[in-house]
């Protein structure tokens, strides 16, 4: 019972981390919201395992950790970090 509480909490954390991304209001909320969106995946696959009783499921989702960090590292490569002098001359 506490599984099925805890997986439907994290599928309503998970539409509304949709949401945000669909809607930011910036390319750096919408990474944020991917990257949550990944982390909630990862705690689902882990408690999946501990509810079957498959501790293999931990190095699945540890694998799928580092490949969401570096992910997110990929995509922040590509946006430009503005300039400190630019900002203060505003």
């Amino acid at each position: 019972m506490m599984f099925v509480a805890v997986l439907c909490a994290c599928a309503i954390c998970i539409i509304m981390l949709v949401v945000r991304a669909s809607k930011g209001p910036s390319a750096f909320d919408r990474i944020l919201a991917v990257n949550s969106i990944g982390t909630l995946i990862i705690l689902g696959i882990s408690l999946h395992g501990f509810a079957l009783g498959r501790p293999e499921f931990v190095d699945i989702s540890i694998l799928y950790a580092i490949l969401n960090f570096l992910g997110t590292l990929a995509i922040l490569r590509f946006y430009p970090v503005p300039d400190a002098s630019e900002e203060n001359k505003q």
